[in-house]
């Protein structure tokens, strides 16, 4: 089975400029798609992290409250 190659004598035929144009705009296309998706997901990783520790100190306020569940040792004093 024989491969049929391109007109240039078996070389491979460089591209058309405007094929080249496309090509790089479809790169820088695709990396701006990608930097945005990556600030969007910093900015919510980061508000994740700011509600985690809301969290974590409304927890700690709630621990550290009155203790309704607490039992009380009754100690008489015998004589």
């Amino acid at each position: 089975m024989k491969i049929k190659l391109s007109h240039s004598g078996g070389r491979r035929a460089a591209p058309k400029r405007s094929e080249a144009g496309s090509a790089v705009l479809l790169f820088i296309s695709l990396l701006a798609i990608m930097m945005i998706l990556v600030t969007a997901e910093s900015r919510a990783l980061f508000h994740l992290h700011r509600e985690v520790k809301f969290l974590e100190q409304q927890q700690i306020k709630r621990l550290n409250g009155p203790q309704t569940n607490a039992v009380v040792a009754a100690i008489t004093v015998t004589k």
